[in-house]
């Protein structure tokens, strides 16, 4: 039987752990539609506890936490500050124009971070007929920007830039900024009125996100994420799964982040002028420039590593809980002879 493959595509290709599995089988559940899935309602306490907010929302992804945010908190016509290669502006498939009819401003992101003389300008704009924003989105871990953490002082400099703007956090990798930073995730979500999270990279969950804010807000999420098809019925099989996540998978992140550095060592020897600088790489994302990255991946995936792309002539390389050392060391291996 031929070896499984080295999965370095993305940390969405987890399995679920064992205990997941036991607790999904064991899930008390109910209609959660009706609010009645004490599971569901487990998991959205915990996750909103944890970040020190009044009230979280279960959604099924990542992209419809982020749609709901914007129909929550921008208004159509409205301009949304954000960073160019962010999720919300350049993977979700022009959803935020369908979705909650705003236009964005996008800002160049390149370290993963905003400039706060870039976000003031674009409220000052607003005083010479250009439109107005309504929202600023941060995301954090930067996925583009070889999964990038804010620091506190950073996200503080560009709040206060934007001038009482309501702020939308895309954590979709939170917990991996909050392993590498040692910063609590508390904290950052205190920068922000709503914080998105998700259950199913890193952190192994099968399926799911969060969404968390005011309880007033996520209230009103409730309808929209119905609106937008997302209201499930006993969800808690998923949420179980979810608080395993939460209890058990957070700590070892860090053993990801160990495992993304090699993998950076190994492309910056390779490819000196990639991009790829290891340095920079604190948690479990490494990207590197290729003119022929389809060779790289092919090669790759003959030596039984598979890898991809995020934008034209980028790789990228996603350590998770599925990669162990051993299939670090074989991705190494095959990254020395790549073309």
């Amino acid at each position: 039987m031929p070896d499984r493959p080295v999965d370095l595509r993305s940390d969405t290709v987890t399995k679920p752990t064992e205990e997941m599995r036991r607790a999904m089988y064991m899930a008390e559940v109910g209609d959660d539609v009706y609010g009645e899935d004490p599971t569901v309602r487990r998991l959205e306490e915990v996750f909103a506890g944890r970040l020190s907010k009044e009230a979280a929302l279960f959604v099924p992804s990542g992209t419809m936490a982020n749609q709901i945010a914007l129909r929550l908190l921008a208004w159509p016509g409205s301009v949304v500050i954000a960073g160019r290669r962010q999720h919300v502006v350049a993977y979700e498939n022009g959803a935020g124009a369908r979705n909650a009819g705003v236009q964005f401003h996008s800002l160049p992101d390149d370290d993963g971070r905003l400039q706060p003389a870039d976000v003031a300008w674009v409220v000052a704009a607003a005083a010479h007929h250009m439109p107005r924003p309504s929202l600023l989105c941060i995301e954090n871990t930067h996925m583009p920007a070889d999964g990038a953490p804010w620091s506190l002082e950073g996200l503080d400099e560009v709040v206060v830039a934007a001038g009482g703007l309501a702020v939308h956090m895309d954590g979709a990798r939170l917990f991996n900024a909050s392993v590498a930073t040692g910063i609590d995730p508390g904290a950052y979500a205190d920068r922000a009125t709503t914080v998105m999270c998700c259950l199913s990279k890193g952190l192994c969950a099968p399926v799911g996100s969060l969404l968390a804010g005011p309880s007033d807000l996520m209230a009103e999420a409730r309808s929209v994420r119905s609106g937008l098809g997302g209201g499930m019925r006993q969800a808690g099989v998923l949420a179980a799964a979810g608080l395993v996540a939460l209890e058990s998978m957070v700590e070892r992140l860090a053993e990801d982040h160990d495992r993304a550095r090699l993998l950076a060592e190994a492309v910056g020897e390779r490819w000196p002028d990639a991009g790829c600088r290891p340095e920079r790489i604190v948690t479990n994302v490494v990207t590197f420039r290729h003119a022929a990255p389809g060779s790289v991946i092919d090669h790759l995936a003959g030596a039984g590593v598979l890898a991809g792309t995020i934008a034209p002539g980028v790789v990228r390389l996603v350590t998770h809980h599925d990669v162990d050392d051993q299939g670090v060391s074989r991705a190494v291996k095959a990254l020395a002879d790549a073309p």
